[in-house]
């Protein structure tokens, strides 16, 4: 194939991702075949009951106005949307790839989202955001939360004091 030919598709830049709202929200019923059927089943869900799939740009309204020293959980992120939506859930997998979509987005542009501020639902810091756990780690530590270390995992001391 000569050069000319070939086609370059370049990859979407995380800002790209963000702003991409794959025709979301969608409000779908239940299906145990679900990807995130398994943190729904475990949080009461049944087959039938309305779950949403937001956009990212929703998740990240949430995220941008969480106030220092306070932190979201992604549970929570999702009990919010999916009250938004007038849904009984929020699909939780969609839900923490869109949160990754955020931090990455924030970091490209330098955007004023405190998405350190979002961690895990025990409390554990997020290795996916941009720079791991270590960054994390610090962002949170620059706001003054107490970070312990568990094995290998970092967590916030006390977090349930400090949600939202």
């Amino acid at each position: 194939m000569l050069h000319q030919d070939l086609i370059i598709m370049a990859k979407k830049t995380w800002n790209e991702k963000l702003h991409d709202s794959k025709n979301m929200p969608k409000i779908l019923e239940f299906d145990t075949k679900f990807p995130c059927a398994k943190a729904l089943l475990k949080i009461g869900a049944k087959p039938g009951d309305s779950v949403v799939l937001a956009p990212a740009l929703e998740i990240n309204e949430i995220m941008k106005n969480i106030p220092k020293n306070k932190l979201i959980t992604l549970n929570k992120i999702c009990s919010m949307l999916a009250e938004k939506h007038n849904t009984k859930y929020c699909c939780t997998l969609t839900t923490g790839i869109f949160v990754m979509t955020v931090a990455n987005a924030a970091e490209e542009t330098s955007s004023e989202v405190p998405y350190w501020r979002t961690i895990k639902n025990t409390g554990e810091l997020n290795e996916k955001y941009p720079g791991g756990a270590m960054r994390h780690k610090q962002l949170l530590e620059n706001e003054g939360h107490k970070i312990i270390r568990k094995g290998k995992k970092y967590f916030v001391s006390d977090f349930e004091e400090k949600l939202v």
